[in-house]
């Protein structure tokens, strides 16, 4: 039987083998896409998932189960990338920005939201490019409104976690979020 989260996170303050790599190979990947959605940048989001791992590894004995695991180490997460930022002094806006291969073509975006599959080739194509269009414009929100919907859209966290992960209250989540909706509404309403 697979351990769950919490009991790994037990684990790993007890310092038992194996059990850090086996939360690190669960979570690498959605430490990486929420930390690029928040630094925007390919090289600070993985030393921001890496800190946040490092910390996880340092902090496991803090873990009160109080919340889900995942809410506890998204928190770490996010505050590694809002330190970072601070570090930065200020928010880039790098919108159309893509990292570049060594042979200089442009990376797929990495946090590309790939929508339902769809019957129709054309309905599909379109459905990719209004998406794609949504989160360029999720990238020119605020710090705390982007970690909000990403949060939500793309981990599918509910209000009451978000609120953990970000330190702040419910409703001020809410506010973030609904903002973000009528900024983005907003803006999709302006092109078209």
């Amino acid at each position: 039987m697979e351990s769950s989260d919490e009991q790994l996170c037990r684990d790993v303050a007890e310092r038992k083998p194996g059990a850090f790599d086996l939360l690190v190979g669960r979570y690498q990947e959605r430490a990486y896409r929420i930390a690029w959605s928040i630094v925007r940048d390919r090289e600070e989001a993985k030393d921001c998932s890496q800190d946040a791992f490092l910390r996880l590894h340092e902090a496991a004995g803090s873990f009160a189960g109080q919340s889900k695991f995942s809410t506890w180490f998204y928190r770490i997460l996010v505050n590694c990338c809002l330190d970072q930022q601070r570090r930065r002094r200020g928010w880039r806006r790098l919108v159309g920005w893509r990292d570049r291969r060594a042979d200089g073509e442009d990376e797929p975006d990495p946090v590309e939201q790939a929508p339902a599959p769809l019957t129709d080739p054309l309905e599909h194509v379109d459905a990719e490019r209004r998406m794609s269009r949504v989160w360029e414009l999720v990238e020119e929100l605020s710090p705390q409104q982007r970690a909000a919907v990403t949060l939500q859209c793309r981990e599918g966290l509910a209000t009451k976690e978000i609120a953990v992960v970000l330190k702040l209250s419910e409703a001020t989540v809410r506010v973030h979020l609904h903002r973000a909706l009528s900024t983005l509404r907003k803006r999709l309403g302006d092109e078209g």
